[in-house]
């Protein structure tokens, strides 16, 4: 498995992750939208740990810094 996530993307993924973490302990999301949205973000947040996105290889996407 090669990278294929930047630095911002990670990021931008953790923050996303967080703030729907935050949505569903205040009780602003509930119900099945929470349990969809609560995936992604467990989604999001493995994926920026390991700095790979499965969606990204079929369409050729890369987030980071190639290598010289």
């Amino acid at each position: 498995m090669k990278k294929n996530m930047g630095g911002l993307d990670r990021i931008i993924r953790l923050i996303i992750a967080l703030v729907v973490v935050a949505l569903y302990y205040f009780g602003v999301i509930t119900g099945t939208l929470a349990y969809v949205l609560l995936a992604l973000a467990a989604i999001f947040v493995l994926t920026s740990f390991v700095s790979f996105c499965p969606l990204y290889v079929p369409f050729g996407i890369k987030t980071c810094k190639a290598k010289d």
